[in-house]
């Protein structure tokens, strides 16, 4: 029976989920570990470092009780019977495999630190089980075994480690509702009595036949990877779709209800992740495209490999491909002129700004020596300075970023861009005045009777705009 988990990292993934897993689990001790002291102080104050709705009311129902962060990692790891591994497994900066590769250096070091807390379980006669939480490459759950067996581990029935693989999947803002309703709960590994006891904790909670399990430590690690890789793929069909709608006066949000309808693709009306757009970002979906790319490469598969190459290449043309709308819909030039950018965040909902295509399109339009204001409700100016060199204004407010404006582009669906004061901000631009919708949550309609001339990605083209180069 288990009675005590721990987590080695208290990031963005083992922070939410340790706290849902102590929620569900009041009889079992959930402690999450970090030798960061920093973040653990703040696990432990009333500001939390991870921002989701939900987190704060679920960490303060639990800590104290089932739920403690500490970062005494030696003690915690050696007492429990399960040990979670969640920690940052950055793209390689340098190196063979740079760009594309995982970094695994934290991943390496928690293996090694899990061996050196846990000796004692060779003399025990109880067996600690090891999950693979972390984003990691293929195999990698295999390279943990042999870490801990050259660490006197032992092998087969008298192991004291067994290794499995529980990727997880929820999404950034969505992440407390994603584990507590989770579409499914994927765990992997060899040792039939290691997976039953963590199919049994989540089985608190989790209904059975939402609890997949396998044998192959590979396939769990695998379907991590390739679960963005197809939702990327998705986001990117749409994305192309869209420049062809575009050239021919269709309309992609027409195009994705109709393709979303088909149950064979699924997702319901309109279809998920079929709705075009200026491109995807976040931290996951570039970063574990290139990923699967370079497994593929790596295992002498260069046509597979360059396959999924070509999602993160159009997710490039499409941004670069807005940039050049807004160029040449301005007379060819931005030089000098003030460009208003709403939405800075990768997605509504979160202040993550990691791969956001709102950072690119602002270089391109710096590039070309507009005045760039920038306003998003979640983003810290201190952020947006920092990922675009201080190269931009940042404004407090959807207005103040508008004022005396030739063009205004929409980069994140933020609910309160739907409902802005279009009048009002039409009255304090440029003429003409420009509005690039780049996530189509305006009502294009509405914008042009005010006098707007309106580009939204993958919608008939404005009467203005037809006849002009879609390329500056």
């Amino acid at each position: 029976m288990v009675k005590k988990i721990c987590c080695i990292g208290a990031g963005y993934v083992g922070g939410p989920a340790m706290a849902v897993m102590a929620l569900k689990c009041p009889s079992i001790e959930v402690a999450v570990v970090d030798v960061s002291r920093p973040r653990i102080d703040a696990w432990n104050s009333d500001r939390l470092p991870v921002h989701e709705p939900g987190l704060d009311a679920v960490v303060r129902a639990c800590r104290g009780r089932n739920l403690s962060f500490s970062s005494d990692v030696d003690r915690h790891v050696a007492d429990a019977d399960i040990v979670f591994v969640s920690v940052n497994t950055p793209t390689k900066s340098r190196g063979l495999g740079a760009g594309l590769a995982a970094d695994l250096a934290y991943w390496e070091s928690a293996a090694r630190m899990v061996a050196a807390a846990s000796r004692s379980a060779t003399t025990t006669g109880k067996s600690k089980i090891i999950v693979e939480k972390s984003s990691v490459p293929v195999r990698t759950a295999e390279a943990m075994e042999r870490i801990l067996l050259a660490h006197g581990g032992g092998e087969g029935d008298d192991a004291a480690f067994h290794v499995v693989s529980n990727p997880e999947f929820f999404s950034e803002g969505t992440a407390m509702r994603d584990l507590l309703c989770p579409d499914r709960v994927l765990i992997g590994g060899r040792d039939r009595d290691a997976v039953r006891a963590l199919v049994d904790v989540y089985a608190h909670w989790v209904p059975e036949d939402k609890i997949v399990t396998t044998t192959s430590l590979c396939s769990a690690e695998l379907s991590k990877l390739a679960a963005n890789a197809f939702l990327a793929q998705r986001v990117t069909s749409a994305n192309a779709i869209s420049a062809l709608c575009e050239a021919v006066g269709a309309d992609v949000s027409d195009v994705s209800r109709a393709v979303g309808m088909d149950h064979r693709v699924g997702g319901g009306v309109g279809g998920a992740f079929l709705n075009a757009g200026v491109g995807f970002g976040g931290p996951g979906f570039h970063r574990d495209v290139l990923r699967l790319a370079y497994a593929c490469d790596c295992n002498g598969l260069p046509e597979a490999a360059e396959y999924w190459r070509q999602v993160v290449a159009m997710n490039e043309y499409q941004k670069s491909r807005f940039v050049r709308r807004v160029v040449s819909s301005m007379f060819g030039t931005v030089a000098g002129k003030k460009v208003a950018v709403l939405g800075f965040a990768f997605k509504k909902g979160v202040a993550d700004t990691r791969d956001s295509p709102a950072i690119d399109v602002c270089r391109g339009l710096v590039g070309d020596r507009a005045h760039v204001s920038v306003y998003d409700p979640a983003v810290s100016e201190k952020q947006i300075l920092r990922d675009t060199a201080a190269k931009v204004c940042v404004a407090r407010d959807a207005y103040e970023a508008a004022e005396g404006a030739h063009g205004l582009c929409v980069l994140t669906e933020w609910d309160e861009f739907r409902t802005l004061d279009y009048q009002r901000i039409f009255d304090g631009m440029q003429r003409p005045a420009f509005v690039f919708d780049g996530r189509n949550v305006v009502d294009v309609g509405k914008l042009r009777e005010i006098g707007f001339v309106v580009y939204s990605v993958g919608k008939p083209l404005d009467p203005w705009l037809k006849g002009l180069p879609a390329v500056a």
